[in-house]
Order: C-alpha cells, then structure tokens, then sequence
C-alpha cells in the first residue's frame, strides 16, 4: 500500500483548507409578490414565473 512520502506540515495545510469558504446562496424577490425566493424558481409563494401564474397556489 502506497504512504506519503513526506509529512504535510501544518501551515502547508493551513493554507490549503483558507481557500474553503462558504458562499451565501443568491436571493431575489418575487416582482409579483415581492416574497424572497431562489432565482430562476417558481415563487413558492404565488406561483408566479416570469410575470405569468404557472402553478396554481393553495392558501391555507
């Protein structure tokens, strides 16, 4: 079974993992109905879709 040839020190690993980093998810209103949604996505809110009503939404 094959071993690393030499160890990786601390630093070398500490600048490897700096580079991991969390991104925030990108977030637009609905124009219909200006509830927070994901981009590109059906307003889980209205249903609405590029200023149409493509889903038809329950109010509970």
């Amino acid at each position: 079974m094959a071993n690393p040839k030499r160890r990786f020190s601390k630093a070398r690993t500490a600048k490897r993992r700096a580079q991991w980093k969390l991104t925030l998810p990108s977030i637009n209103r609905c124009p219909h109905c200006h509830h927070v949604k994901m981009p590109h996505r059906i307003c889980p809110n209205c249903g609405y879709y590029k200023g149409r009503q493509v889903v038809k939404v329950e109010a509970e």
